[in-house]
């Protein structure tokens, strides 16, 4: 008797994965809850558990095979089922052959099952033990800039002139140089994720299906950055969060969509169905691609608890532990390229919805204020929305509505 392993349901409309990784190879012995394998969604990766204790016995779709809900991953032999009249099955002496008794080797499964792809692909390219590495992600998760970070501290001082053995060990031979064509140059083919599939795919439909324009703006950002000056060490001492400007720029873009609802409404069909709650999307650069989590009902939260669910679902996107939920829906999308240094984007909308608002790095930069030249920390906005639903006249009401608030934090109170 054997148990199949098969695709789990996969959440809210995702009916297809990509099979990533193999905890797990045929012959090796399981138990309940082993990690056997991680599948890539567009939204997040899902691990497929062993659901008994047994024998790997098979591995039906390898990694990079796109699979569906119900699809037959691997078969188990249980234990109990592994055995008879004492003979021990060609399928268990193959899973003794590789069971380990090394505590060492065993710690670093167990370490292995606690890291992101991109980490342990790292790792295993740069021989790094992964059980001397402690994770920083969530539930101690290991991801690449915790592998970086113990290279680096691992690299030995190489004498001047002297290059380190490693790079020695791949400097090629006399006749491997001889070998190599003059002036040839290297490539490398990697598989796109499935992430990254649907995020093109997405993009691409958006610019052919939305009619999507952008307009944009400056804002003043002194008024902001005074009061995090004066109230940010209160702040952060009373909630454990520090008060970013993210929490502005939610209060801002809620109070322009309060009074411009077509911007927190979607096109279904031949029908605009108005939203009359504010579920936030906060564009998160993840290691393989951009995520949107979502932070509901903002609206109703204070600056303090928006500030730490932004936080959470920062540190749980970093750690590839968001869950669908995490990113489920959304009414309205922001996105802050300033923290990468760009000065001036165009934001793609994230459909269905039909505005999205860019924030870029703060630039001291001279105006023009009450007859007199200024100094003041600017950064410029942009949003980019869907012409079919918003007019261009609302759009730019919408954005300057936001300038108005962040220029001015009481106003914030007053659009509730």
């Amino acid at each position: 008797m054997t148990i199949q392993i098969t695709v789990p349901e996969l959440g809210e409309s995702v009916i297809a994965a990509t099979v990533g990784e193999w905890h797990k190879q045929e012959g090796h012995t399981v138990t309940i809850g082993d990690v056997l394998v991680e599948l890539e969604t567009d939204k997040v990766d899902v691990e497929v558990s062993a659901e008994t204790t047994g024998v790997l016995i098979s591995i039906l779709r390898q990694t990079g095979e796109d699979v569906q809900i119900g699809d037959v991953l691997a078969e188990i032999r249980p234990t109990s089922a592994a055995t008879a009249d004492g003979e021990t099955t060609s399928e268990t002496k193959a899973a003794q052959t590789n069971t380990t008794t090394d505590a060492e080797k065993h710690k670093t499964q167990e370490a292995q099952a606690k890291v992101t792809p991109v980490a342990r692909r790292l790792a295993s390219e740069k021989g790094v033990d992964l059980a001397h590495i402690e994770g920083s992600g969530t539930s101690g998760r290991i991801n690449r800039q915790d592998v970086e970070s113990y290279l680096n501290q691992q690299k030995p001082a190489a004498p001047a002139g002297k290059p380190p053995e490693k790079e020695k060990a791949a400097m090629p031979s006399h006749s491997e140089a001889e070998s190599q064509t003059p002036g040839s140059r290297g490539e490398e083919r990697v598989r796109l994720s499935r992430r990254r599939r649907t995020i093109a795919q997405r993009l691409v439909e958006v610019q052919q299906t939305a009619a999507m324009l952008t307009t944009f703006n400056d804002v003043d950002m002194s008024a902001v950055m005074a009061l995090r000056k004066k109230r940010g060490a209160a702040f952060q001492e009373r909630h454990d969060v520090k008060l970013g400007f993210m929490s502005f720029f939610v209060k801002s873009v809620i109070g322009a969509l309060k009074a411009f609802p077509p911007l927190n409404a979607e096109i279904d069909g031949e029908e605009v169905v108005f939203k009359h709650y504010y579920d936030i999307g906060i564009a998160v650069g993840a290691e393989d691609g951009l995520v949107v989590p979502v932070v509901r009902d903002a609206d109703r939260k204070s600056f303090a608890q928006i500030e730490q669910e932004i936080r959470d679902l920062t540190q749980k996107a970093r750690g590839r532990s968001l869950t669908l939920e995490d990113l489920r829906g959304g009414t309205f999308t922001i996105t802050n390229g300033g923290v990468f240094g760009s000065l001036l984007s165009t934001p793609i909308l994230n459909p269905p919805q039909v505005g999205i608002l860019g924030m870029h790095r703060i630039e001291d930069r001279p105006i023009a204020l009450h007859g007199e030249v200024v100094i003041r920390p600017m950064m410029y906005l942009a949003l980019s929305y869907d012409h079919r639903l918003v007019d261009g006249r609302e759009a730019v009401q919408f954005l300057d509505r936001v300038k108005e608030c962040i220029e001015d934090p009481e106003a914030m109170l007053l659009e509730g």
